[in-house]
């Protein structure tokens, strides 16, 4: 192999190993991704209880820690200053399992009662939501999707 060959395949190889490097360290520091997010609001009936579900994936490197959900009204406090992430520390958790590689789905149940349904405001509602990865790293979503309470 002459000299020229060899040497423009160890630059390569040294350019591609760096690259490699480079995207491992990336990959490392990415914060959590949320996907497939969704949310059903089933009113109370006559005697049956109604329910609020949300869902959603979320998929980060350094796994999922903690994953916080806050239901809030478009008509409200929360659309002039929205939740923060410190304020979403305080919220409900989700239930988290495995998915996969690097994601977890998580899901979220609140029970809906007659006198809690005729309290709320009806209209837009949204879904805030705060997932924590084991590195620390967050993501917050203040509106991750929306339903509306009729």
């Amino acid at each position: 192999m002459s000299r020229r060959i060899a040497l423009s395949v160890v630059t390569g190889a040294i350019a591609l190993a760096g690259a490699g490097t480079f995207a491992l360290a990336y990959a490392g520091d990415q914060t959590p991704a949320l996907t497939n997010s969704t949310a059903r609001y089933t009113a109370p009936d006559g005697g049956r209880g109604g329910s609020l579900v949300f869902s959603t994936e979320v998929t980060t490197s350094s796994g999922v820690k903690s994953l916080k959900v806050l239901a809030w009204p478009e008509r409200s406090g929360l659309a002039a200053k929205q939740p923060t992430a410190e304020e979403m520390t305080q919220a409900e958790r989700a239930h988290c399992k495995p998915a996969g590689t690097g994601t977890v789905r998580c899901m979220y149940t609140a029970a809906v009662t007659a006198a809690d349904a005729a309290s709320s405001p009806h209209g837009s509602w949204h879904v805030a939501v705060l997932a924590t990865a084991e590195d620390g790293t967050t993501t917050l979503d203040t509106k991750a999707v929306d339903f509306t309470v009729d």
